[in-house]
């Protein structure tokens, strides 16, 4: 408990001296993160750029929330989780770019650099990533005032893998794997999912459940990582987008999380373009349609923004 009262101070301060470039990030735990086991002397954190110009992070290990704070901000919070197939971070086309669009316009974001599943560095592997996740939302609340953000409307989203976790902690979120003594609530306000994996089904993307499940996952384990089959009355209000072309995460992972809202009555809105492969981020080069312009016009008229 000492522990987490030190932790409320330092974050505090940290708070207060945080500009809107996000020069800080603030650790996730600040201590012991939970099912961590030592930490390799060779399992060290890698940034990477290839000629795509993606900047790649991996082997995380201190997980961290990188502070985006809107100039006038309307209360409005998303805590974004980048994709990389459980494998990788897109840190910036899928993270900090994204933050920076949802800082113009009122947004608070925070990208959530998450533990990425692995045995040298987790007793469990599969569970690393969402207490990052319930973590950052733990988080956010706790200190929403300092944020100036209102508790009410602290979202989340993310991109392909980063998607299934934003998916995984919008339908897991009583599912209690961090210390919440104050037992503030962990379920998102709403969720943002671009072209997200939902399904550790048929349409599954492999890489991703290798990745968090190992080889050779049990049925167990993928009825509860098949987020279309979690989906319930509380399970928050959601954006999607899609490309039908997607060959890497099959546009069904977005049809049947969709169609799962709809049969439990929660609001949904899914934009599936014709063209844009995966991987666009905010830019679907195939179309001149905006999708962060069809979000904004979402996050209005759901009052969110």
């Amino acid at each position: 408990m000492k522990q987490f009262k030190a932790f409320g101070l330092f974050t505090f301060l940290l708070f207060t001296v945080m500009n809107v470039n996000a020069q800080q990030a603030i650790s996730l735990y600040g201590g012991a993160i939970p099912g961590a086991k030592p930490t390799p002397v060779d399992y060290i954190e890698e940034t990477t750029a290839r000629e795509d110009k993606v900047v790649r992070v991996s082997k995380v290990t201190k997980p961290e929330l990188y502070v985006y704070q809107a100039a006038k901000p309307s209360g409005a919070a998303v805590i974004i989780c980048p994709g990389g197939g459980y494998g990788i971070l897109a840190i910036d086309k899928e993270g900090h770019d994204v933050a920076k669009k949802f800082q113009q316009i009122g947004v608070t974001a925070f990208v959530l650099k998450y533990r990425l599943p692995s045995d040298l560095i987790m007793k469990d592997k599969s569970t690393g990533p969402l207490q990052d996740a319930l973590q950052a939302i733990y988080l956010v609340r706790k200190n929403a005032a300092s944020f100036g953000v209102d508790p009410n409307k602290v979202g989340i989203m993310g991109f392909s893998a980063g998607g299934h976790l934003a998916s995984t902690a919008s339908t897991h979120f009583a599912d209690m794997k961090i210390e919440n003594q104050e037992n503030i609530s962990l379920r998102p306000s709403f969720s943002i999912l671009i072209y997200p994996v939902i399904t550790f089904g048929i349409y599954t993307h492999a890489g991703s459940v290798k990745n968090l499940l190992g080889e050779n996952p049990t049925e167990q384990q993928k009825k509860y990582f098949s987020s279309e089959r979690q989906v319930t009355a509380q399970t928050p209000l959601t954006f999607l987008v899609h490309a039908n072309n997607d060959k890497t995460v099959p546009v069904q992972n977005s049809l049947r999380y969709n169609e799962a809202l709809v049969k439990n009555a929660v609001p949904a809105e899914l934009h599936v373009y014709q063209e844009g492969g995966h991987g666009f981020g905010l830019n679907n080069k195939s179309t001149k349609d905006d999708w962060f312009e069809r979000l904004k016009n979402w996050l209005q008229a759901n009052k969110i923004n």
